[in-house]
């Protein structure tokens, strides 16, 4: 951008000095000054086409983004959600008054809409139970600084009657992750939670607040063979327009990274029927996995969407440093950190490279305390917005915190 507005400024320069010429040659020596004029006026015209398609084509291009994704500050904000205890809805399962969000409130999903940051927040509601025993439902909250939200006062996604009532009740809708398509369509991947197994599951949403369920994504994948398997924390590939992360496709198909512990490839043609990657011997494959003696040496689980960039395909995780001999040193056993790997491009099961250290990590008081106290930095959302990015994450389990790049 600096460079084209000091090409506009040459140009600019130019012709006035061409404007000069024509008026002294006029008043120096007004019967030759015809031929001055002409040559000068066609090197004006010249410059003048230059000078507005120049104006034309960056007054029209978009800023550039940055994607580095290395350097992120904490702002005083945070956290920046806590749980509201005044909140209720009707729950359709046992047609009572609950107050869904009385608990705790953590690991959000971000989408831009209308100039607003959304977040979808998971939200629990009964603060006697112990972690895992609660029901969580999902709620949504909207800012136009991407610090200070308000909330929906009704949940938007939650165990219903329906016919996912088997996967997602009592344990609930869990740990959202959001994306868009270039036709607008939101899709939400989250976790179905029946306190038996985990299961990764699909909605569809035009607005944010309607929400239509599609059921578990592995359903259909090798005549059901991981249904009933314990699956979780879906980031489908983004790419960028503009501004505005959109689901990409590569070789016309759809590709989701997901899981904890090992991080596995899934691909899909309508969204929402998901096929994981599998190895020679009939297993998921994994495309990265724990490490020892690193941030992530218990587990790696995927983050936000994946946003393809110059760089390659950017896929920001979460680790769980091991309570075991086998953790990373400089950070306390068991704690919850982001990390970076980047994928070809062309092939996103090739690493290119990985983050050696965590790029997130609590420091806060609020992120090592509440219901998981080694401490967690759990990040699920990432935003461009007011050309900053948002990185969005839940701490120990019970509020929801804020990175924005520096």
């Amino acid at each position: 951008m600096f460079r084209k507005l000091a090409n506009v400024g040459l140009l600019a320069r130019r012709c006035v000095n061409h404007v000069n010429r024509m008026i002294n040659c006029i008043t120096i020596c007004p019967v030759d000054a015809s031929i001055f004029i002409q040559r000068d006026a066609r090197l004006m015209k010249r410059y003048m086409i230059y000078l507005f398609l120049l104006i034309f084509l960056g007054c029209n291009s978009n800023p550039a983004v940055d994607r580095d994704f290395q350097s992120f500050y904490k702002p005083d904000e945070n956290p920046i959600l806590k749980a509201d205890s005044t909140l209720t809805f009707v729950c359709p399962v046992t047609d009572e008054e609950v107050q869904w969000q009385k608990a705790d409130v953590f690991n959000p999903a971000a989408i831009v809409k209308d100039d607003k940051i959304y977040l979808l927040v998971r939200s629990e509601d009964n603060p006697e139970a112990i972690l895992g025993g609660r029901t969580s439902r999902i709620g949504l909250a909207f800012s136009e600084d991407g610090l200070h939200f308000n909330t929906y006062p009704e949940p938007v996604l939650y165990p219903d009657s329906g016919e996912f009532m088997q996967y997602d009740y009592p344990g609930g809708c869990e740990d959202p992750r959001v994306a868009e398509t270039e036709q607008g369509l939101y899709v939400m991947a989250y976790t179905s939670w029946n306190r038996d197994i985990a299961r990764l599951s699909i909605a569809f949403s035009k607005d944010l607040i309607q929400w239509e369920k599609k059921g578990p994504a592995f359903a259909s994948a090798y005549d059901g063979r991981f249904l009933n398997q314990w699956s979780k924390s879906g980031s489908m590939i983004t790419k960028m327009e503009g501004s505005r992360p959109v689901l990409a496709q590569m070789k016309g198909k759809y590709w989701m990274y997901w899981g904890e512990n090992l991080i596995n490839l899934a691909w899909s043609e309508n969204l929402y029927d998901w096929f994981p990657l599998l190895d020679d011997q009939g297993e998921l494959r994994a495309v990265i996995e724990p490490r020892t003696h690193k941030f992530d040496s218990q587990l790696t689980e995927c983050g936000p969407p994946a946003i393809m960039t110059d760089e390659g395909i950017v896929l920001l995780y979460n680790g769980k440093n091991s309570e075991g001999d086998d953790a990373a040193p400089e950070l306390p056993r068991g704690m919850y950190s982001v990390g970076k790997v980047v994928f070809d491009i062309n092939d996103p099961e090739k690493v290119i490279s990985r983050s050696d250290t965590c790029l997130l990590k609590p420091t806060l008081p609020h992120e090592i305390t509440g219901q998981y106290k080694s401490g967690t930095t759990f990040a699920e959302g990432l935003v461009y917005y007011q050309s900053k990015w948002f990185l969005y994450y839940g701490t120990a389990d019970s509020y929801v915190g804020v990175a924005v790049s520096q």
